[in-house]
């Protein structure tokens, strides 16, 4: 999907895009080119429908060229979700755009009071990735002053100019994502604009039937192989770069370390296809429409494993490659901590894994 020159360009830029905070013009334009912000975007507004196992593989692909290029991707694209949730003449106004994308939070950390033909919404939400390019922001609050058989969190589509963009991601990796917070201030959102996620049947795309966990969860462990992919032709560049100066020490250090590698890669490639079986199982029983519970547990299981995996890939090569690799602007520092920071997410983290005895592989 990415050409020679494009992986170039995007990586060569990724110094500077950390230094900055945000994506580089030139990768925007690369994802707006490619339409991949509409993956998940019905066909009349611009969008492709891809399906989820096809996604993945993209989502994939992104995060080999760069941790933040594909971080972009995956979040940015996964608000084509939303289409089925809004009225058509709504999806139609937040999608059309050739550069449309949603950035937001779907935790309800805001309030939004009701009142004639709509809300006002004020609130804070943290982690808004995509924050400094999004067309629309998507915030989710407790609904005061209505109903009280209707009090519930609501989601509210809200405009950029109706948004204050905090600057306060500061985490060690993933640091182009502008996942700043935002802030809204007693903003007002018309009925139109308002939604539940749980609620996504005003269109019939395969898709937008998949349950949220398994599908949120299987597009960030492809973030995650990604860029440990990429972490590992890193290590490989890293070797080849030292094999020289590794000789005069001895001890085979060249072999061990390649050797390393080796199996790193052996290993993740087996733990992928594990993970792209039950995308593609689940998958098709869903289009044959019957999934089952089990379908969309056994992706989530595997989603989680491919993300450790990653992980593994990464602590089991990166502390033998020298001093060099300890320097924050070395390309292989960068692609590590992007790993970690992605692995870190909620959704990837398995609550009931065993602690890890002794030494790594």
């Amino acid at each position: 999907m990415f050409t020679k020159d494009v992986i170039e360009a995007v990586r060569d830029a990724a110094g500077r895009m950390e230094r900055e905070g945000a994506l580089s013009n030139e990768a925007l334009s690369y994802i707006y080119e490619l339409g991949l912000f509409k993956l998940f975007v019905p066909e009349e507004f611009g969008g492709r429908m891809a399906p989820l196992p096809e996604a993945l593989r993209v989502f994939e692909e992104a995060s080999r060229v760069e941790g933040n290029f594909g971080w972009a991707v995956t979040i940015g694209s996964g608000g084509g979700y939303f289409a089925s949730c809004l009225p058509p003449e709504t999806a139609a106004v937040v999608y059309s755009d050739a550069r449309a994308v949603i950035a937001g939070s779907g935790s309800p950390t805001g309030r939004a009071l009701r009142v004639e033909g709509g809300y006002v919404v004020s609130g804070s939400w943290k982690y808004c990735s995509g924050s400094t390019y999004a067309t629309t922001f998507t915030a989710t609050a407790l609904v005061e002053g209505g109903d009280p058989a209707d009090a519930a969190a609501l989601a509210f589509a809200l405009r950029p100019e109706q948004v204050e963009i905090v600057p306060d991601w500061r985490a060690f990796g993933l640091k182009a994502t502008a996942s700043h917070s935002i802030r809204a201030a007693e903003a007002f959102v018309p009925d139109s604009h308002a939604f539940r996620v749980d609620r996504n049947d005003r269109r019939n795309e395969a898709v937008y039937r998949v349950p949220f966990l398994p599908f949120a969860e299987s597009s960030f462990a492809a973030v995650a192989i990604g860029i440990a992919r990429h972490l590992l032709e890193e290590a490989s560049a890293v070797a080849e770069a030292s094999r020289e100066a590794w000789s005069k020490g001895g001890a085979a250090r060249f072999e061990s370390v390649t050797g390393r590698i080796r199996r790193a890669e052996e290993r993740l490639t087996q733990r992928t296809q594990r993970y792209y079986d039950a995308a593609r199982q689940a998958w098709d029983a869903h289009l044959r429409g019957d999934a089952s519970d089990g379908d969309w547990a056994a992706l989530g299981r595997e989603s989680k494993a491919a993300a450790a995996e990653a992980m593994r890939a990464g602590r089991n090569v990166f502390p033998y490659l020298g001093i060099g690799a300890l320097m924050e602007d070395a390309a292989i520092n960068r692609i590590w901590r992007d790993l970690q920071t992605a692995c870190q997410h909620t959704l990837l983290v398995d609550f009931q894994a065993e602690f890890e005895e002794g030494p790594a592989e």
